[in-house]
């Protein structure tokens, strides 16, 4: 490519930084991106930018995954190339978009960390009888206990839980309700709590976790609470409130091997998903729950902490 050509290159970079004001880190990865791009053009005597087809794109996007770069690398230099060719329909530069029907190959899903059944029990060793001691202890077992999304449950009222049937009533994404199980350590555990949470809720205060100042506790302040005991539980990886239900599906499944029931608690919002699950009724799930979740095995077994 002559030097006009790469001059194109220099406005969209010169855009990047006074038009859109991204860091200069990022515009010099785009820089990188563009001038990868420009060789591959030069290899394959591609002289301007409106020659690029869609054809030379998957082959570029080809070239550099076989040459051992990774799928996220390769989606982000087609990203980057994406938006310069973007530039350059703006600027009349050329006509339409290659990139657009390029896909990049697929990244290969992370899995998500876990703790395994000996860190939760560090983890629920919560010493103290002061009432925030007794709510993050409750907080903690019922998120492993249930699965739940952070989001569900600041959202938790204060009559959520029925002690007699051992569930939780929660209100999950899309405004869909569903009854989990709960075990009973989460479940002495809210009682325990409950018992001592009008020291910190305000009357009025209808949600069952409260914070400091006697309203209903930010997920926020549940993540710095999390993120703080464990830390003096010694753990040494990060913990958060979303790895105790990736816990709990773990564990659960590991020992159940149902994987039906497991997304069925977990409350996924897949329509595929859930129409595989309908036929699934609640007392085969607290079937699998007792039978199954590490802290939830009931009448069953002797109590371990005694």
């Amino acid at each position: 490519m002559d030097s006009n050509q790469w001059q194109l290159a220099d406005d969209f970079l010169r855009h990047l930084r006074t038009e859109r004001r991204l860091s200069p880190h990022t515009v010099a990865a785009y820089r990188r991106d563009l001038l990868c791009l420009q060789s591959f053009c030069d290899k394959q005597g591609i002289a301007l930018w409106s020659d690029m087809r869609v054809h030379n794109l998957r082959r570029y996007a080809a070239t550099e995954f076989a040459s051992g770069l990774s799928p996220r690398s390769v989606q982000r230099r087609l990203s980057g190339a994406r938006m310069f060719m973007r530039y350059l329909i703006r600027e009349n530069h050329i006509k339409s978009n290659p990139v657009v029907e390029v896909v990049a190959p697929k990244a290969p899903r992370r899995l998500p960390d876990t703790l395994d059944a000996e860190q939760m029990v560090l983890l629920m060793k919560i010493s103290g009888d002061a009432p925030v001691d007794f709510r993050d202890r409750a907080i903690m077992e019922l998120l492993y206990s249930s699965g739940l999304r952070l989001a569900e449950l600041v959202g938790l009222e204060v009559d959520a839980i029925d002690r007699g049937e051992g569930t939780v009533r929660v209100l999950g994404k899309g405004g869909k309700e569903r009854i989990v199980p709960v075990g009973r350590y989460a479940l002495q555990a809210v009682s325990d709590w409950r018992r001592v949470r009008a020291n910190l809720a305000n009357t009025e205060e209808s949600a069952l976790f409260v914070g400091s100042r006697g309203r209903r506790i930010s997920p926020r302040s549940v993540q710095a609470m999390v993120k703080r005991r464990a830390a003096e539980a010694g753990l040494p990886q990060r913990v958060h409130p979303h790895l105790f239900r990736h816990t709990f599906a773990t564990h659960l499944l590991e020992s159940s091997g149902d994987l039906r029931g497991v997304q069925e608690m977990l409350g996924h919002a897949d329509i595929s998903t859930t129409q595989i699950y309908t036929h699934l009724d609640f007392q085969h799930l607290a079937q699998i729950y007792d039978k199954a979740h590490p802290r939830a095995q009931r009448a069953r077994k002797t109590d371990q902490r005694k």
